[in-house]
């Protein structure tokens, strides 16, 4: 029967690098195969379940897309100590919640789009955790039940706009706008994301490096908190928060983000045309 239909199973057992991807125009979810040029096809998807069809596509003649299609986006923020520290803030005495719109989500290789009026526009590469299964209540012993996988992600942020925003208790243009969330390439099954390398490099040179080691709330207790307060819902995705490093990018810029087990998010920047 090959892989399971009932997708936790896998999670639990083997570590899989699961593509959203399109050939012809039409729309598929499947395993990108060792090697990287050549992806197993679903029937189905891995957040209702699937089977293999034995059909196997290349990567070259695909569209990668964002592993998730506009899902619903959960952001922390100041969860490094050393981001924190850059930003001459304390340590929050509780997490610091934001939510990107489902349209600011883009996939490898696409472009984050710099605002026309934009002054100072940053990268924050971060851990993404992507939701497999309704989640509410959930112990952190439990939270890798209700986890699909990781994938990397680009907190884009205005600073301009966000620091605005947040002197009256706001946040949302400065982190929302469209292309300010890229996402990719693959949702990686079977990870273990307790220390994790992180990496981010701005036209080849390193800009950040870290561990998710670091991370100030791990990731069970970032899905136990969360679903604390809300239902968490499949293909749900946290922005699990940056570490120090974070800068500008202009147009003409391309940024990347590499985590450890995931592979490489890499972005260009393009400025706005109205």
């Amino acid at each position: 029967m090959g892989r399971a239909a009932a997708f936790g199973c896998l999670v639990a057992e083997v570590s899989v690098r699961i593509v959203r991807y399109a050939v012809g125009g039409v729309q598929y979810y499947g395993e990108l195969e060792s090697g990287g040029i050549a992806i197993a096809r679903f029937e189905g998807d891995p957040f209702t379940g699937f089977s293999l069809t034995g059909c196997i596509d290349q990567v070259a003649e695909a569209v990668i897309l964002p592993p998730v299609e506009r899902p619903r986006i959960f952001g922390f923020a100041y969860n490094y100590a050393s981001h924190v520290d850059e930003t001459d803030r304390e340590i929050p005495e509780v997490p610091v919640c934001f939510m990107k719109p489902s349209t600011a989500v883009v996939g490898p290789g696409e472009a984050i789009v710099y605002p026309a009026d934009g002054e100072l526009i940053h990268f924050e590469g971060e851990l993404v955790v992507v939701i497999g299964k309704e989640a509410r209540h959930v112990k952190p012993s439990e939270a890798y039940e209700y986890i699909l996988g990781y994938t990397c992600g680009n907190d884009v942020s205005d600073r301009v706009v966000q620091r605005k925003e947040s002197a009256f208790g706001t946040l949302l243009i400065g982190k929302g706008q469209d292309t300010f969330a890229p996402l990719g390439p693959v949702i990686a099954t079977g990870l273990d994301p307790s220390g994790l390398s992180l990496t981010t490099r701005m036209n080849g040179t390193v800009v950040q490096s870290a561990s998710t080691a670091d991370l100030l709330l791990p990731v069970p207790e970032i899905v136990s908190y969360l679903s604390r307060y809300l239902t968490l819902l499949p293909g749900d995705v946290i922005m699990t928060g940056t570490p120090s490093g974070v800068g500008p990018i202009r147009p003409g810029d391309e940024v990347e983000v590499e985590i450890e087990g995931i592979g490489v998010l890499r972005n260009p920047v393009v400025a706005e045309s109205r």
